[in-house]
């Protein structure tokens, strides 16, 4: 399996700072062509969330090239085990960010979202409200579920998606890795198949564009070359900011094939 890729992050009409983060690592393998894909979406005072963000993203890319480049080479690759230890480092990223926090006296977080394809299969972990969509001629599924208040509420019957759209409680977490006193990560596995198409955001990307203009333009037949997609996926950020979006926006989009 093989994928195209393109990405791209925007400030926004607001912030100053831009406090996403994000990353794509490929590596040819033995076993076939593996991609990570990783957004995180920090919060914090001053440069607070920028470095939550990137430290995360540093971490999950440093396991990329180490644990996972070990497994694949020596045929030990196993995807239960692959969850496992991205559980087991959001719980250790967790605890640093927070430990630092606490010495600096700063309040600092980061959502994850980080997607590997490999022989034929995705796998997922997920920390707060950076989602991961997947694309196909079908239609589009939203992979990973938000922790969030609004989130909670919606699948609780107590507030419509509507409604949660204009919530002021929207922006506020269940958890996310290092302003939580633990952190539990959602894992997902599944398969791939050729001709779909996988969008790896932050919230500031969802709010403002329906999930007809997102398949429009990221869905599988969309998805032509590089040069298409990264400028479709510029042209959706800028819709999301003439709608008033006023977060941090920031997408990778694959197309396998």
């Amino acid at each position: 399996m093989n994928c195209l890729i393109a990405y791209h992050t925007d400030v926004g009409i607001r912030k100053n700072t831009n406090q996403d983060s994000l990353a794509v690592k490929v590596l040819d393998t033995p076993g076939g062509r593996a991609v990570l894909a990783v957004v995180c979406d920090g919060m914090g005072g001053l440069s607070a969330g920028e470095l939550a963000s990137k430290e995360v993203i540093t971490t999950y890319c440093h396991w990329f090239d180490t644990s996972f480049t070990a497994a694949v080479t020596a045929g030990t690759f196993d995807g239960n085990t692959v969850l496992k230890e991205w559980k087991a480092l959001a719980v250790s990223e967790n605890s640093r960010l927070g430990i630092y926090g606490s010495k600096k006296q700063a309040g600092l977080g980061t959502t994850l979202s980080a997607l590997l394809l490999y022989q034929d299969q995705y796998f997922i972990v997920h920390v707060g409200d950076s989602r991961i969509y997947e694309l196909k001629a079908s239609g589009l599924r939203q992979v990973t579920q938000d922790q969030s208040v609004v989130a909670k509420e919606i699948a609780e019957g107590k507030l419509t998606e509507q409604e949660a759209l204009r919530d002021p409680r929207r922006s506020i977490l269940l958890q996310c890795i290092g302003a939580s006193a633990a952190v539990d990560a959602a894992v997902y596995q599944g398969n791939v198949l050729p001709g779909t198409s996988y969008v790896v955001c932050s919230d500031g990307f969802c709010h403002e564009i329906t999930q007809e203009e997102m398949m429009l333009q990221l869905g599988p037949e969309a998805c032509t070359d590089p040069t298409v997609m990264r400028q479709n996926c510029m042209y959706l950020t800028d819709l999301a900011k003439r709608r008033n979006e006023q977060d941090n926006i920031s997408l990778i989009l694959l197309k396998t094939y």
